[in-house]
């Protein structure tokens, strides 16, 4: 269905709605980052803004130094994440619970007044902008068409998520598991469970750089706005709605939030806190397990009984046509 959707887009004339989709995907990537570390390492966090605003610094500076390749800008996005989030998890994976989110917000508060204060490198409240576009190799135009960024977006994105996912498939899920289950008893049998969390959450970091990088391509500027407090608890909300433990999850809960913040609220100005509000509240009643367990759901509702079949292998409702006819 996503694919379907994505192809109705870029077969779509109107270059508007191919450059909001296309600017949703920076988000969608860092609710990612969120998910891993909230969702499978179990440690809910605000902080994943700090390496997506190293990112994306890291990728308009290159920018506006004459580097354009996108490649180069993701590598680099990439690398500097996973550096902030190294150094920072070396000293925040001790903690858990309340006390690593509240830790968390403090370094997603820091990273919006270092972005506002670094006048030299970001602009300061004013932010950057005029970023170049970037280009997929020294031979190719730059990405600005409209639909072109669409799919260079989508594709990013894609393969962000995939890696993701393989990266935490098998053994390695199941140690994070084991050690968000017990982790007194992970610990007794000899896992260095500190040592897991900092590699998920210096991952997770690389992850949330890529997003920065793509907060660029897409945007092409940048503001402290863009890496504060209000990102990282709209991210974090995403995640939820989307499902924690679930990428693709995280992912649809972007995808939702954005398109109830950006989009719906457009009929009722001034009011997308509150239809966000109403949207996690319905999300957590009526889907516990979050956007990702919605197909579960459905294959086990109740099937109607003239869906159902008799005995003999006839359907009920076959009787009851021909006596309507």
């Amino acid at each position: 269905m996503t694919v379907a959707a994505l192809i109705v887009v870029v077969a779509s004339p109107d270059a508007y709605l191919q450059a909001s989709i296309s600017r949703m995907a920076p988000f969608t990537v860092l609710a990612v980052s969120v998910a891993v570390v909230t969702g499978h390492a179990g440690l809910p966090t605000l902080g994943q803004v700090a390496p997506y605003a190293v990112g994306a610094y890291t990728t308009a500076r290159l920018a506006l130094a004459g580097i354009t390749a996108a490649p180069v800008h993701l590598a680099a996005g990439a690398l500097a994440g996973a550096v902030v989030a190294g150094v920072l998890g070396a000293a925040l994976v001790r903690y858990r619970g309340t006390v690593f989110l509240m830790l968390s917000l403090a370094v997603a508060e820091l990273s919006a007044t270092s972005a506002a204060g670094w006048q030299a490198v970001t602009g300061g409240t004013d932010g950057l902008a005029g970023i170049p576009a970037p280009s997929l190799a020294p031979v190719t135009p730059a990405l600005v068409d409209d639909r072109a960024v669409l799919l260079y977006a989508a594709t990013v994105t894609t393969a962000t998520t995939v890696a993701a996912i393989l990266l935490l498939h098998g053994p390695r899920r199941l140690l994070l598991l084991g050690a968000r289950g017990n982790e007194d008893r992970a610990r007794a049998s000899g896992h260095p469970v500190n040592r897991y969390l900092w590699l998920v959450h210096t991952g997770a970091g690389a992850v949330a750089g890529i997003g920065g990088a793509l907060l660029i391509h897409t945007h092409r500027w940048i503001t402290p706005a863009d890496v504060g407090f209000t990102t990282a608890a709209i991210v974090l909300l995403a995640v939820v709605i989307g499902g924690a433990t679930s990428l693709p999850g995280a992912v649809a809960g972007a995808v939702a939030v954005l398109t109830v913040r950006d989009v719906v609220a457009l009929s009722a100005p001034g009011h997308a806190p509150l239809l966000l509000g109403v949207l996690f509240v319905a999300a957590v009643y009526v889907l516990p397990g979050g956007l990702a367990a919605l197909p579960a759901r459905i294959r086990h509702l109740p099937r109607p009984r003239w869906l159902t079949r008799a005995p003999d292998g006839s359907s009920v409702a076959e009787p009851v046509a021909r006596s309507m006819s």
